[in-house]
C-alpha cells in the first residue's frame, strides 16, 4: 500500500524548473518576465557577479510581468538576470530546538550560526482557526504584574492590546510579562524595532531568565519592509506550531503599527491607492488576518499581547482603531502616568479585559469594581481636591476616594524585577481595605 502512495506522489510531482529573466528595477519592486508563479511565492534571484541567489517573493503582476520584492537589499542585479521560481511559499524551520535563540524573519540563526538539529519545515501564512473550533475563554493566565492580574485579569487564549506612544515603558512592560508569566514558554516579536535596541531588550528587560524560555524574532527597522512583515509572520507560525503541541505560549509583538506601515509600503509599491492616513486597503485587510491567527484551539492556547504605537497619543488614529475593534480587550500606558514616576504606566480607567468577568470569582469582580469606582471618583474630583475646595466629610464616595488612594496607588506600583503570583496579589486586592 505504502509502495503506491509513494508511486502517487512521484507521478504527480513537478519536476520541471521555471525560470525568468529580470526586465527593470522601480524602487522596492523588480519586474521580471517570468517565470510562472503564484502571489506568495518565494524565488530566488541569480546575480551575475556573486554567483549568490537573492530570495523574493511574488507580490503581484503588471501587464504579464511578475513583480517582485526581495527580503533584502539587492546589489548586483542587472537586466536578464534569472529568477527561479521554486513554486512554494517560504517555510521556516521549527522545533524545540529554537527556544532560547534569535532568529530572524526568515528563520535563521541571526548570530549567523547553525539551526539546530531536530527542527521541521512549516509554513509562514495560515489561514485563522474555524470560529467554531475554539474553546471559550474559562481560565486566567497569571501576567506577574499586579495591575493587570486583579483589575484586567487575562484569560489563557486571550488577545490584548498595548497602547502607548514612544518612551512610556511598553517594551519594560513586555519584559515582566516574559519574566513572571505562567505561560509555558514566550515568543517575542520584534517588528520594526531600532538596532540599537534588541541588545538593550534581551541584556535588560528580557534578561537571561527570560531567554531561557522564549523565542525571539527580530525584523530591525533598516530591514526591507518584506522582512517586517514577514517577522509578524514567522512569529505567528512559530507560536502555532507550539500550540498545535498543546502548549500554552505568549505571543508579544512589538509593534503592530510598524507592520502595518511595512505593509503600507508595499502597498504603494505595487500600485494600491493610499487611502486612510496613507494606509492601502490591503493593511486593513490583512490586521485581521494575522490577528484571528492566535488565540485558544483544541489543542492549546496562544495569549498574544500586541504593542500599538499611538501617534502624538491618538488613540482614535487608524491602526488603533482597527486593532482595538479586532482585539480582546486593551491596556492604555499613560504618558501623565510615567511622568509621575508610576511604573507600570497602566491606566486602569482607560483600560480593559473583555474576558474577565467570564474568568475571576464573584469576589475578585467585586474587589475590582470597588477599585475601580474609587479611582473614578477621584479622578473626577481630582482639581476640587488638589486645590483644597473639597471639603471633608461633604460627600462619602469622595471621602472613601481620597482616604483609598494612596494606598491603591501603592499597590499598583511594581518594581521591573518585583515577582508578583497571581494568588497572592488576588489575596492583596481582597486585604486592600481592610
Amino acid at each position: 500500500m505504502d509502495n503506491i502512495r509513494y508511486l502517487e506522489t512521484i507521478t504527480k510531482a513537478d519536476t520541471m524548473k521555471r525560470y525568468g529573466k529580470i526586465h527593470r528595477v522601480v524602487g522596492l519592486i523588480i519586474e521580471s518576465k517570468g517565470p510562472e508563479a503564484a502571489v506568495g511565492d518565494l524565488c530566488y534571484i541569480h546575480t551575475s557577479e556573486y554567483k549568490e541567489k537573492i530570495a523574493a517573493e511574488v507580490v503581484g503582476f503588471h501587464s504579464e510581468n511578475v513583480l517582485l520584492m526581495p527580503f533584502r537589499e539587492v546589489k548586483k542585479v542587472s537586466p536578464g538576470s534569472v529568477v527561479e521560481a521554486t513554486g512554494e511559499p517560504l517555510k521556516i524551520k521549527v522545533g524545540m530546538g529554537l527556544i532560547g535563540k534569535v532568529i530572524d524573519a526568515t528563520g535563521h540563526p541571526l548570530d549567523g550560526g547553525a539551526f539546530p538539529k531536530g527542527l521541521k519545515g512549516y509554513p509562514t501564512d495560515q489561514e485563522p482557526p474555524n470560529p467554531l473550533s475554539r474553546p471559550p475563554i474559562h481560565e486566567p493566565i497569571q501576567v506577574g504584574v499586579r495591575a493587570v492580574d486583579t483589575l484586567l485579569t487575562v484569560g489563557k487564549g486571550q488577545r490584548i492590546g498595548i497602547f502607548a506612544g514612544s518612551g512610556v515603558g511598553k517594551s519594560t512592560l513586555m519584559g515582566m510579562i516574559a519574566r513572571n508569566s505562567s505561560a509555558d514558554l514566550n515568543v517575542i516579536a520584534l517588528i520594526g524595532e531600532r538596532g540599537r535596541e534588541v541588545r538593550e531588550f534581551i541584556e535588560n528587560d528580557l534578561g537571561k531568565e527570560g531567554l531561557k524560555n522564549s523565542i525571539l524574532i527580530v525584523a530591525t527597522s533598516d530591514q526591507p519592509a518584506l522582512m517586517r512583515v514577514k517577522g509578524a509572520y514567522t512569529a505567528t507560525a512559530v507560536s502555532e506550531y507550539f500550540r498545535d503541541r498543546g502548549y500554552n505560549v505568549n505571543l508579544m509583538m512589538d509593534s503592530v503599527t510598524r507592520f502595518a506601515m511595512a505593509q503600507r509600503e508595499i502597498g504603494l509599491a505595487t500600485g494600491e491607492p493610499p487611502t486612510t492616513k496613507g494606509y492601502t486597503p490591503s493593511v486593513f485587510a490583512l490586521l485581521p488576518k494575522l490577528l484571528e491567527r492566535t488565540g485558544s484551539s483544541m489543542s492549546g492556547t496562544i495569549t498574544a499581547f500586541y504593542t500599538v504605537l499611538v501617534d502624538g497619543d491618538d488613540l482614535n488614529e487608524p491602526i488603533s482603531d482597527t486593532v482595538r475593534g479586532i482585539i480582546d480587550g486593551h491596556f492604555v500606558l499613560d504618558r501623565k502616568l510615567a511622568e509621575q514616576g508610576h511604573f507600570p504606566a497602566i491606566n486602569i480607567l482607560r483600560s480593559i479585559s473583555r474576558v474577565m468577568k467570564q474568568i475571576v470569582s464573584e469576589e475578585h469582580k467585586a474587589s475590582a469594581e470597588k477599585i475601580r469606582s474609587l479611582l473614578a471618583t477621584y479622578e473626577e474630583n481630582r482639581e476640587l481636591i488638589q486645590i483644597g475646595a473639597y471639603k471633608k466629610g461633604s460627600n462619602r464616595e469622595i471621602d472613601q476616594a481620597i482616604d483609598h488612594h494612596s494606598s491603591i496607588t501603592q499597590f499598583l506600583k511594581q518594581g521591573v524585577y518585583e515577582p508578583a503570583s497571581f494568588e497572592k496579589t488576588v489575596e492583596d486586592l481582597k486585604n486592600l481595605f481592610e
